[in-house]
Parts: structure tokens; sequence; C-alpha cells
């Protein structure tokens, strides 16, 4: 990692002895998750390597070891073990996730459930969470009470989604709440896990777990919009994903609350398959209010992320978090 933007993540570091301090805690973290999945048994010890090896970015890591350098020490040894127990329990989650989305590719490589089956993914994701919460044994009762209390959101989160809002709920309002407990809140953890273990005051402690829930929340509100706004070859990404499987994102919640009788209604009232009334979703999702107000969500939400930051102590560490709040809005305008 150099001094520019790390790939994906968002962090950009002008110093690069903090870079280097980074780079050298995260190459720990990944030894560690390769130590950890570790078996006699060859078969499950290859299907937890299946993700663990296919990369991804590594951010809760990245937040768990930037948030250690607040302080003027850190416990070393602690810090890289809570940042592979949040990975741990990411990558937990995923094998999951695949199985209930029935998806075929995760990371550009077969999924778990697709190259074995739903049993195995099942099986490896729960392996996963019981090396997790052997390592988080090893950091004290607190913490092990803040990944069982961090768990328990998650797995809210996802039953929130997969049932969707009750009758007279707002939609807008039981959405919000679904992507703070499914992504916000393994991320605060994070960030407050790194804050815990380095010498920082209990309120900048909060202030790292707050931030760390309100930026979770953005980078997914930020790839709601990618996902309708962006073309194929600038974001990486086949635009209307979400459309295609019936996941009604901020964007088009929005949008349904302005046009309730829309053309555009009608069109998301269901999953899509057809290519062309996928197309033409796209189009009138970009002319709408729902795009725009999703937008100004985003801006708000990276407004109240770099808001929590003020109680920090000014530096490269305060810099780099910044640096992720520019990101998360520049990435999707």
């Amino acid at each position: 990692m150099t001094s520019s933007e790390r790939a994906g993540a968002g962090f950009r570091f002008a110093d690069p002895v903090l870079a280097e301090v980074v780079q050298g805690g995260l190459n720990e973290v990944e030894e560690l998750l390769h130590k950890v999945v570790q078996s006699e048994f060859h078969p499950v010890m290859e299907t937890s390597l299946h993700l663990v090896e296919a990369g991804g970015k590594r951010i809760r890591p990245l937040f768990t070891i930037l948030s250690a350098q607040f302080g003027a020490t850190w416990d070393r040894e602690s810090v890289i073990k809570a940042a592979a127990v949040v990975e741990l329990t990411h990558l937990a989650t995923l094998y999951h996730d695949d199985v209930m989305d029935e998806a075929t590719m995760r990371r550009g490589a077969a999924s778990a459930n697709a190259k074995w089956d739903n049993s195995i993914a099942i099986l490896t994701g729960d392996y996963l969470f019981a090396h997790a919460s052997a390592l988080v044994a090893d950091l004290g009762t607190g913490a092990a009470r803040i990944i069982a209390e961090t768990f328990s959101e998650l797995v809210t989160g996802q039953m929130r989604e997969t049932m969707g809002p009750r009758d007279g709920e707002d939609p807008v309002a039981h959405y919000l709440t679904t992507i703070a407990e499914k992504t916000g809140s393994l991320i605060a953890t994070a960030a407050r896990f790194g804050a815990m273990f380095s010498d920082v005051s209990p309120g900048q402690v909060e202030a790292l777990r707050s931030y760390g829930e309100v930026i979770g929340a953005a980078f997914q509100i930020s790839d709601d919009v990618i996902d309708i706004a962006s073309p194929t070859e600038e974001s990486g990404k086949t635009p209307g994903t979400d459309l295609r499987e019936g996941v009604k994102t901020l964007p088009m919640l929005y949008a349904l609350e302005d046009e309730p009788d829309s053309r555009l209604a009608r069109l998301l009232a269901a999953p899509i398959t057809d290519d062309a009334e996928v197309v033409e979703a796209l189009e009138l999702l970009r002319a709408s209010s729902g795009l725009a107000r999703a937008r100004k969500t985003l801006d708000d939400y990276a407004a109240r992320a770099r808001a929590t930051l003020e109680v920090l102590p000014a530096g490269t560490a305060r810099d780099a978090l910044e640096s992720v709040s520019d990101y998360v809005v520049t990435r999707s305008h």
C-alpha cells in the first residue's frame, strides 16, 4: 500500500509511515486467517480457504488497525486478533448469504454453495464463526460480549431484510435500519475493537464505533446508487442486478414513495427478468427523484460520519478516515 488510495477501500494515506504500519498489520491478519482455518480434516480447510484466498478488500480489518493508531500505544497482538475476528465473522456471513440468495459467484469465483452444495456452505460458515469465537475468547469477556451482540444485529438485519417491512411500517425507515444492522454493525465493531486495544479515551472509542456504523451504512447506499447510475465500464459491475433480484434499494423506495402509480412502480412490483425492461427501469430510475434523494441521503450520512471524528486528535489517521467519507460520496457521483 502506498501513500495513495488503498484499492477499493477509499482510504488515502498521505503519511507513508502510517501506510506501512497499516499494511504490516493487514499482512499479519492475513497470516492469522490462514492459520486458524487449518484442520486435519482437509475438506473443511479447503472450503474455508475458498473465500479467505479469494481476497476481498479487508475493509473491516483495515478499520480495526487504523482505529488503533489514535493512541500513543496499541496492543498489537490483541488488535490483530480482533481484526481477524471481524473478518472471520464477515466471511462466515458471506457463505450463509450466498445460500440464502442462491448465488453462483462470489469475488469472481464460484460461490461455495455452487461449487459444493448448500449444506457444505452453511457448515463452512459455522466453522468460521466457531474460530472467530475461539479467537475473541483470548480478548476478554468484554470483547466476547461485543461480538455476540454484533452477531445478533447481523442476524436481526438479515431477518428484517428477508421478511420485509411489516404492514404500516415505513419502507425507507425499515431499509435504513436493515443496512445499519447488516452492514454498519460489523464495521462499527471493527473500529471499536481497534480503539479498545489502544490507549484512547472511552469517548474516542465511542466516536470510532459510531463512525464505523454510519460509514458502513453509507457504503451500502453508495452501492445502491452505483447499481443504478454507473455504466458497467465505470463500476466494473452489471447495472440492474438489484432489479433482476427484486431487491428494493433506497433509490427505488424513494421513487416508489414519490410516484406510486407510475410505470416505474409497475416494473418494480416484481423481479425483472426481461433485459429490455431492466434497461427501461434503469432509465426511469436515473431520471427519477428517487436517485437524487438517495444521493442526498448519502451526502447526509457522509457528513454525519465526518462529524463523529471531531473528538479525535487531528493527524494522519483521522485524515485517512475522513478520506473514506469523501470517497463513499465521490464513487457514486
